[in-house]
């Protein structure tokens, strides 16, 4: 049996950030290299199209993540703010109906995608030149559906728990395991965008197993067990109501570049690959100030949990000061080795001077781009469901994807680079005004508890 009591309640706030934190940005910066090796080696193969293929099906993709995270980040805040409330046996229905609840969905989730593969290829926009090697992706991505769904979804519900180290050797092993088998599978046995696929569903069965051997030894307080299977009493309800504003956030993420892509696509292919190239070396920046902000999210959950108002914002504070220090630093390297990571992926004239371009447009909100993360998961955290899906909605949703059309109308291709920091800009100032309004209201809550 696991207990974390006294890292979430006593060590002092930079070691509980650290020890919960750094497991999930050394995670995330895995998952940066692996989005890069792949990419890497698909431009190895000097293919431009093949590259433009799976920055087109790469949206795809993040659905089934998203899904995974409506278990995994919505099961690990009610995990935690249940170990809070010390409801150990409610934590284990919580995690029971994650598990079986992430295989069912990935089942359906499959079935779905591989019968509805034209309708999807078409919303995507593949055109001539990309269409048969976006489908053969998405095919073998489809069919690994329950895997990516599991493996996203106990990565988290670990966290919950406390387990962050566990938590990130799971998501390693899969994320090497894919590393080591794209080149075998891309350039040596030369299956190209196929390789990549399979590569990746491997990946991510070698993680759900991880995890599954983890429970089966009995060395988590959690549970998998059938007979711990529950859904009502709000366990269901307490789940989706974090779940899907936190799913919804990468659905909106995937939505929004399938939007992008659809605009670009009127410039040619070749934007579109370097738009992909560029995003995919911005996730240094993105994902390890993510790994930070959702790493603390179960000492955000079990500190309101508990009540222990004080403890919850000196967490926050130190936080929001970490990561304007790390998006800052990765900002200037980025900025620094611009050509040399465009021209690391694919050797193309033209694809790197437009991904130069792009890259430079993302890193304009990196310095600051933490914050926004740390306020959802802080939400996310004190299971606030409707500001943090209002967040969600806005960043990727109701602000990006109309500045991506109003700009382009204005400024052509130049517009729709710098679309994505202009709604970063907006929603980090939104994040924080609905953050600091609801530490207010606790406030209130307060004073009033103690008349």
């Amino acid at each position: 049996m696991r207990d974390n009591r006294q890292l979430f309640e006593e060590a002092p706030v930079a070691k509980a950030v650290a020890v919960m934190a750094v497991p999930t940005m050394i995670s995330m910066l895995v998952v940066v290299i692996y989005n890069m090796a792949d990419t890497f080696f698909i431009g190895q193969t000097g293919d431009p199209m093949q590259v433009a293929a799976v920055s087109l099906a790469t949206p795809v993709f993040m659905v089934f993540m998203a899904l995974g995270n409506l278990f995994g980040i919505g099961g690990s805040s009610a995990i935690s703010r249940a170990l809070g409330e010390k409801k150990t046996e409610r934590a284990k229905n919580i995690s029971s109906f994650c598990c079986y609840g992430s295989l069912g969905l990935g089942v359906v989730m499959a079935l779905i995608f591989l019968v509805g593969m034209n309708g999807i290829l078409k919303l995507i926009g593949a055109s001539a030149n990309t269409i048969d090697f976006a489908r053969d992706y998405l095919t073998y991505i489809a069919a690994g559906g329950p895997f990516i769904m599991f493996g996203t979804a106990f990565g988290n519900i670990l966290r919950g728990e406390g387990a962050a180290k566990e938590s990130m050797i799971g998501n390693m092993i899969g994320t090497i395991t894919n590393i080591i088998l794209d080149p075998i599978m891309i350039l040596g046995l030369g299956w190209g965008v196929v390789g990549a696929a399979i590569a990746t569903v491997i990946g991510n069965m070698a993680a759900s197993l991880y995890y599954l051997q983890f429970f089966l030894r009995k060395k988590s307080s959690l549970s998998i067990r059938l007979r711990d299977f529950k859904a009502k009493d709000r366990i269901a309800a307490g789940v989706m109501s974090i779940g899907i504003p936190a799913s919804l956030n990468n659905i909106l993420m995937s939505c929004a570049n399938i939007v992008l892509n659809q605009v670009l696509i009127g410039y040619g292919d070749t934007p579109v690959a370097a738009m992909g190239v560029a995003m995919k070396s911005n996730m240094l920046v993105v994902l390890l100030q993510i790994g930070l902000c959702s790493g603390i999210q179960p000492l955000i959950g079990y500190n309101y949990g508990a009540r222990n108002k004080k403890r919850l914002l000196k967490v926050f504070r130190f936080t929001g000061m970490c990561a304007v220090v790390i998006g800052t630093f990765l900002t200037v390297v980025m900025v620094m080795a611009r050509q040399a990571v465009i021209q690391a992926f694919i050797d193309d004239s033209q694809v790197i001077a437009y991904g130069i371009q792009m890259v430079i447009a993302l890193q304009m909100s990196g310095p600051v781009l933490g914050i926004l993360f740390l306020c959802i998961n802080t939400l996310q955290g004190m299971g606030k469901a409707i500001p943090s899906l209002v967040l969600t909605i806005c960043r990727q949703g109701l602000i990006f994807i109309p500045l991506v059309y109003l700009l382009n109308a204005l400024f052509g291709m130049d517009g729709v680079i710098y679309a994505q920091p202009a709604a970063d800009f907006i929603s980090i100032a939104l994040s924080l005004i609905l953050c600091l309004s609801i530490f207010r209201k606790m406030d209130r809550e307060e004073v009033r508890g103690k008349d």
